[in-house]
């Protein structure tokens, strides 16, 4: 059974985030690679501030460079950043905890884990943490990631966004008639046109007990494990990786990832084509 991925049929759609400016293009391909999370290269997100600064854990590209990245951010209970802007728009997905990021005169609005927020370039906000471990992905498009004082602060036409998990949209084949599917795999679609060739991204959650493969027909495809743990093998490939919370793999163009969770997991896939989840499990 095919779970399958069309960027022109989901076109139509309305999506989480498309008042956000979207990236169009990467011209980074993706490659075969994994890394496990108990493999995270640390270091300070704001070297300046030392061990008062989040952590931050290398997950691909270089975010003190120019080009996109993906990298992880780990909280301290209790964490309260000053007032700050960044020069650049980043999105975050929340992995473990609960992370409040807004202006800071406004109400914390506590995102659990699973939840997604966008925070626009130029814009002055906090970030807070209160659970007693706080993890996120964060993504950007394009580099570096500074952190610059609120007397910087600009306009760039973007709003921010929170949503909680519990407004999250999922998608399976009941609702829409080209997912051709009984696995019990869903989806959920967080920002991007999802026109040919264009990146997006989207949340994919495998029921326990699935075992199937992703196959990626697109020059970019990277995946973060949000939540639970799925066993990884790139086909052709004898390794096999057990993928936690804070895991990420990268697929290159036309191959084949042999995936199976025997929990309910969900993976944040970032993609600029068509992908296919295919599943050996179906769910009567």
């Amino acid at each position: 059974m095919k779970f399958i991925i069309s960027l022109v049929l989901v076109s139509t759609l309305v999506f989480l985030g498309s008042a956000q400016e979207t990236p169009k293009t990467d011209a980074a391909k993706s490659t075969n690679e994994v890394v496990t999370a108990d493999n995270v290269e640390w270091g300070w997100l704001n070297p300046s501030r030392g061990d008062k600064s989040p952590a931050a854990g290398k997950l691909w590209g270089d975010r003190t460079k120019n080009g996109p990245a993906g990298f992880l951010v780990k909280f301290k209970k209790g964490f309260s950043s000053p007032p700050h802007i960044h020069n650049i728009t980043y999105r975050g997905v929340v992995i473990e905890g609960l992370l409040h990021n807004d202006d800071e005169k406004a109400k914390e609005q506590w995102l659990p884990a699973g939840s997604f927020w966008v925070q626009p370039a130029g814009e002055a906000h906090i970030t807070a943490a209160t659970g007693e471990a706080n993890l996120a992905y964060i993504e950007i498009q394009e580099g570096p990631y500074l952190v610059k004082s609120t007397t910087e602060a600009f306009d760039n036409g973007e709003r921010p966004l929170n949503v909680d998990k519990s407004n999250l949209v999922w998608l399976n084949a009941s609702d829409i008639t080209w997912i051709k599917d009984n696995s019990g795999v869903q989806t959920a679609f967080l920002w991007g046109s999802h026109k040919e060739d264009e990146l997006n991204a989207s949340l994919i959650k495998f029921p326990a007990g699935f075992k199937g493969e992703i196959i990626n027909n697109s020059p970019n495809l990277r995946a973060v494990i949000i939540q639970g743990s799925i066993t990884h093998q790139t086909a052709k490939d004898d390794k096999v990786d057990v993928l936690d919370a804070g895991s990420y793999f990268g697929a290159a163009e036309n191959s084949t990832h042999k995936i199976s969770s025997e929990i309910e997991s969900i993976v944040y896939v970032r993609t600029n084509g068509k992908f296919e989840v295919a599943s050996s499990t179906p769910i009567e």
